[in-house]
């Protein structure tokens, strides 16, 4: 049943910090591409990670995690005030690299695919040269 809890608390938090990103913070430091990835509270709800994503090539990502951890006094009161908890979690925000690994690896997959691609372009092109020489020695059989 805790886990159910801790769930439904993480999921409005997430709502929460995600509507202050688009409407309620200011800071010049905190990139506009900016968006939480995941929101995971502990079981006491004493502390809510959050986890957040970049999507700004230009913009310095650990500036903008340094910002929102800064924040944080903010951040805790909006919750406070949009969820109604006994406690309201301190929020630690983090920085979510899993979109660039996921990038990273769908580059190597791209780069293993068309080198695959390549060497079934070789051995296709080789199977025809076979299929010919096959034809030859069809033609010589029939003339017996």
């Amino acid at each position: 049943m805790g886990s159910t809890r801790n769930r439904r608390v993480s999921e409005e938090i997430r709502k929460v910090v995600s509507d202050l990103l688009l409407r309620g913070l200011k800071d010049p430091r905190i990139s506009k591409f900016t968006s939480v990835t995941d929101v995971q509270t502990t079981r006491d709800l004493r502390y809510t990670y959050i986890y957040i994503s970049v999507y700004d090539p230009n913009a310095n990502r650990q500036e903008t995690v340094e910002a929102l951890n800064r924040a944080k006094g903010f951040i805790r009161n909006e919750i406070g005030k949009n969820i109604d908890l006994r406690y309201t979690p301190e929020p630690i925000f983090r920085e979510d690299d899993s979109v660039d690994n996921a990038m990273h690896i769908q580059d190597i997959l791209s780069k293993v695919v068309s080198t695959e691609d390549d060497d079934y372009e070789v051995e296709y092109e080789n199977e025809e040269d076979d299929d010919y020489e096959d034809d030859d020695y069809e033609d010589e059989d029939d003339d017996v």
